[in-house]
């Protein structure tokens, strides 16, 4: 019984060390959107996809619904770092009932602005998921160009 005790107040103190360092390291906003993405998961029968891995070993996946050339809908999903997390999740909070057109004309910078910056190490994240924004936007153009 004293082990049990002993193990849960060592993962309570290795807990708040990751914590305080996660605190000195990123933004309150970057942490809230990766410790509670309101947006993570995927659409079922989405309008359109993209899927992107990241320079850094990351892949996002962004679906959509488009309704009258807004985004009426969007999910991300991520396998990457807490940062990749609440980049996916910011944006689509970004995006939701904007345009297509000015869904798509959203930088990485603003994305960077919105989250209140992020270490350099980590700024490629909003790169990632810009461009598979950008992507899934590029791919629903295609599929109603196609006519399907």
């Amino acid at each position: 019984m004293s082990d049990d005790k002993d193990i849960v107040r060592i993962i309570r103190i290795l807990q708040e060390k990751i914590e305080k360092e996660e605190e000195s390291t990123f933004s309150k906003k970057v942490i809230n959107e990766y410790r509670n993405p309101t947006n993570f998961g995927l659409i079922k029968n989405p309008d359109a996809t993209g899927k992107i891995n990241g320079s850094c070993g990351d892949t996002m996946k962004i679906d959509l619904k488009i309704k009258d050339d807004k985004i009426s809908d969007i999910r991300f999903w991520t396998d990457g770092c807490g940062a990749s997390i609440a980049c996916g999740n910011m944006l689509t909070k970004m995006v939701i009932g904007k345009t297509m057109q000015d869904a798509y004309n959203i930088t990485s910078k603003e994305l960077l602005l919105e989250l209140d910056g992020l270490p350099v190490e980590h700024q490629h994240c909003t790169i990632l998921a810009i461009n598979t924004l950008k992507k899934s936007l590029n791919n629903y153009k295609k599929r109603e160009q196609s006519g399907k």
